[in-house]
């Protein structure tokens, strides 16, 4: 194990599933708040398209697969707080991406290990040059969330509120998803597009069952990301078995413990809501 450890591609490893985890669990508490995770679900399996394309014109994934989910994000951002009740659209328009994907999968028919690598990741075949392209994106994210931090909690917790002081709703919605669409792509590198929710919805998830406040519930949710990469890289490394499917499982298993043990805490107690937390009356 300890010689495994020091290998480069190990390392590799590590430094860009704890990269992608922060960056995932930071996105994916807004995510939860805003109930909006058949959209990510749904921008997941349009990188699918993207990822097969980039197989076929013999480039990185996290290229094309960027450019087919951000062109959906900014597509479903522009449904504005809308969103939730359009499931439909987002529907056909996940359909249509899938369609696509299987077209290119027919299309790049060498290699089952390169599909394989799409739909349930691979990150220990991620390159230095992936890293730094994953650390730039993800630098980049973190700071257009930071600069709309404050208005995006607020329309995230009231969004008839937030619209009557002059939060620019649709405006915020189109770049949260774009950023979103982003997050996606990293996190599909670690997962890949079918257990994308273990990285993007799980922690947060948890996070919010166990306390109110967002700065506590976000530092809590990257806690939870980066151990559920580095445990699920350990047992890996340790077993025969994937990465991404530790990873999944010891999401889901703490999130069903957190939610059972809360019920049986306080079970007639509503669900925690973030509080406001002093947010601008006029963001």
């Amino acid at each position: 194990m300890i010689f495994l450890l020091k290998q480069p591609f190990v390392e590799n490893a590590f430094l860009a599933g704890t990269l992608i985890a922060a960056v995932s669990a930071i996105m994916g508490y807004f995510v939860v708040l805003r109930a909006e995770a058949f959209a990510a679900h749904a921008l997941s399996h349009i990188g699918f398209a993207g990822a097969t394309l980039a197989a076929i014109l013999g480039v990185s994934p996290l290229v094309c697969t960027s450019g087919f989910t951000v062109a959906a994000g900014i597509g479903i951002g522009a449904l504005g707080k809308r969103i939730k009740g359009r499931d439909i659209e987002i529907g056909i328009t996940l359909a249509f991406a899938l369609g696509l994907g299987v077209l290119f999968l027919r299309l790049y028919t060498s290699s089952a290990t390169e599909t394989v690598g799409v739909l349930f990741g691979s990150i220990l075949s991620v390159t230095r040059a992936d890293i730094a392209l994953t650390a730039a994106l993800g630098l980049a994210t973190l700071v257009a969330l930071a600069v709309m931090f404050r208005p995006l909690l607020f329309a995230s917790i009231d969004p008839e509120v937030a619209e009557a002081r002059g939060v620019r709703i649709k405006w915020l919605s189109t770049l949260f998803m774009s950023l979103l669409a982003i997050t996606v792509s990293e996190a599909i590198q670690v997962v890949g597009i079918l257990l994308v929710f273990a990285l993007i919805v799980a922690p947060a998830a948890i996070a919010q069952h166990l306390t109110q406040k967002p700065f506590s519930a976000i530092i809590l949710s990257v806690a939870l990301g980066i151990g559920f990469v580095w445990c699920g890289l350990l047992l890996a490394l340790a077993t025969r078995f994937p990465v991404s499917f530790y990873i999944s499982v010891l999401a889901a298993a703490t999130y069903f413990a957190v939610v059972g043990s809360c019920h049986l805490i306080r079970p007639h107690a509503p669900p925690l809501k973030p509080r406001r937390c002093g947010l601008p009356m006029n963001p």
